[in-house]
C-alpha cells in the first residue's frame, strides 16, 4: 500500500469516498438505461446491436477515464484491469462483474448493475488502497442472455473455452444474420485484432439483483447464493397434417395445436407433482401455418427445465420426453426435440460463501444463503475458478421487465459487501491461494 494510504486511509475518508463512488454507480446506471431505451421504458441491448456496441464503448471510455487499463477480446467482452503488484497473479486477476446484453425490453438492473457495481468497486479501492496484490478486473460481459441467437452465456463461454467460433459462428437470429456476421459488424470475431481472451480468472464475484421475491418477502438485506440451478432448454416440434378447417371433420383431424396443449398440461401437472424447486416453463409457442381457417399443422414451443440437483432435473427430462412422445402418438401426431442449452447446477465456492457472510456480520447487515433459480455466468467461470454471488432484492420479485427496481440503499448495501470481499482476496486480507 502506498505510504500517502496510510495518511488518508482514515474512516472517515473511506466513508466519505464510498459515497461518492454509490453516486457514480447510480449514474452510470442511469446512463446505460438510456442506451438501448425501449418505447416502454425498459432496456433492449441484445448481442452486437448498435445499442450494445454503444453501451461497450460508453463502459470503455468511462473506465479508461478513471484510470483502468481497458481491453475487449475477440468475443466482444470488455476488461478493465487494476494491475496488481504481485507479478505471479498478473496474468491471473480476480473478475467481477456481469452481462451488459438484456432480453427485449428488459430491466435497468439485470446484469447491468454487476458491471456498474464491479467497475466503481475498483475504482474505489483503488482510490482507498491503492494498487492491490493480486490484479483485480471489472468485466463487462458480452452476452448471456440468448435473446439474438439460440445460445446463451456466449460472453462467459468464450473466456472459459466451453465454445468457441467453430460452434457458434453459423448460429442465425430472425433475420438471418449469423453470430460471425454480426460480430464483425461490430469489429470483432476470430478475424479481429482482439485476443480470444486477455486473461485467465482467478476467481469471479457477481452482484446481482435476485430476481426473485424471497429477499424481500423476508425483510434481508443480502442473499448469500449457495447453488445455480442447473437449466435445459429444447424446443419441442409436434407435426400433425394442416387441412381446411370448414371440409375436415373433427374426428379425422391430426390437429397439432391440440394435441401440444394436452402436452403442455401434462408437463405443468408433472412439475408440481415434483414440487419446489423445480420448475418447468413453456415461454413460446408458433403456431403454423397460422391462418385462421386452417387446422394448425406444427407446433413449436419452448421448454425451459430448471432445478438445483442434476439427476433430478435428468430425470424429470426423460420424463417429459416420454409423456411428449406417448401423448402425440395416441393423437396420430410427431415429436421431434432439439436441445439448445445444457448446464449442470453449480455449487459456489464454500470458502467465498462463508466470506460473505462474515462481511454481513461484520457489517451487520442481515443476511439469508439461498441458491439461485436463474442462470448467471457464474456457473459458467465455476468450471475454471472460484465463484461467489451477492444478491440484493428486487421489488415484488419482478425482473425481465421495466418494472424490474431495487432501491439506491439496497444496492448501496450489495456494493458495500462486494468492495469488501474484493478489498480481502485482492489486498491480501484473506489469502486466495
Amino acid at each position: 500500500m502506498p505510504e500517502s494510504c496510510h495518511i488518508t486511509n482514515t474512516e472517515a475518508y473511506k466513508e466519505t469516498v464510498f459515497e461518492a463512488s454509490c453516486h457514480l454507480l447510480h449514474q452510470l446506471l442511469d446512463e446505460l438505461s438510456d442506451i438501448g431505451k425501449s418505447e416502454d421504458g425498459g432496456n433492449t441491448r441484445v448481442l452486437y446491436s448498435s445499442s450494445w456496441l454503444l453501451a461497450q464503448q460508453h463502459l470503455q471510455c468511462f473506465m479508461q477515464e478513471k484510470g483502468l487499463i481497458t481491453s475487449f477480446d475477440q468475443s466482444g467482452n470488455l476488461y478493465g484491469l487494476l494491475e496488481g503488484t504481485d507479478d505471479s497473479a498478473l496474468s491471473q486477476p480476480i473478475f467481477t462483474g456481469s452481462h451488459i446484453d438484456t432480453v427485449i425490453s428488459g430491466g435497468k438492473f439485470d446484469g447491468a448493475l454487476g458491471v456498474v457495481a464491479g467497475t466503481v468497486a475498483l475504482m474505489y479501492l483503488k482510490e482507498v488502497y491503492g494498487q492491490p496484490a493480486r490484479s483485480l478486473a471489472a468485466v463487462s460481459l458480452s452476452e448471456e442472455e440468448g435473446s439474438r441467437f439460440p445460445f446463451a452465456f456466449w460472453g462467459s463461454r468464450s473466456i472459459t473455452g466451453a465454445s468457441d467460433w467453430s460452434s457458434v459462428r453459423n448460429l442465425k437470429d430472425a433475420e438471418g444474420i449469423t453470430l460471425l456476421q454480426a460480430a464483425e459488424m461490430c469489429g470483432f470475431g476470430p478475424d479481429s485484432p482482439f485476443p480470444v481472451r486477455p486473461f485467465k480468472p482467478h476467481g469471479y464475484v457477481e452482484l446481482h439483483i435476485e430476481q426473485g421475491a424471497v429477499l424481500e418477502r423476508k425483510g434481508t438485506s443480502i442473499g448469500v447464493v449457495t447453488d445455480i440451478v442447473g437449466q435445459k432448454r429444447l424446443d419441442v416440434t409436434i407435426t400433425g397434417e394442416a387441412n381446411h378447417a370448414g371440409t375436415t371433420p373433427m374426428a379425422y383431424r391430426k390437429d397439432a395445436l391440440i394435441g401440444t396443449s394436452e402436452i403442455i398440461l401434462q408437463i405443468h401437472q408433472l412439475a408440481l407433482s415434483y414440487g419446489d424447486p423445480l420448475v418447468a416453463t413453456v415461454g413460446s409457442l408458433d403456431v403454423l401455418p397460422g391462418a385462421v381457417n386452417v387446422v394448425p399443422g406444427k407446433v413449436v414451443f419452448t421448454l425451459d427445465i430448471r432445478h438445483t440437483d442434476k439427476s433430478v432435473m435428468d430425470r424429470f427430462t426423460s420424463e417429459v420426453r416420454s409423456l411428449v412422445t406417448e401423448s402425440a402418438t395416441r393423437n396420430g401426431l410427431t415429436a421431434e426435440w432439439e436441445e439448445h442449452l445444457s448446464v449442470d447446477p453449480i455449487p459456489m465456492d464454500g470458502e467465498w460463501e462463508e466470506s460473505i457472510q462474515d462481511v454481513c456480520d461484520k457489517l451487520d447487515i442481515s443476511y439469508l444463503r439461498m441458491p439461485s433459480g436463474a442462470g448467471h455466468d457464474a456457473q459458467i467461470f465455476a468450471e475454471i475458478c472460484k465463484v461467489a454471488m451477492i444478491f440484493v432484492p428486487s421489488q415484488n420479485g419482478v425482473s425481465h421487465n421495466p418494472m424490474e427496481f431495487t432501491s439506491k440503499e439496497e444496492i448501496n448495501l450489495g456494493f458495500r459487501v462486494l468492495v469488501e470481499l474484493l478489498h480481502q482476496y485482492g489486498y491480501r486480507g484473506k489469502t486466495d491461494e
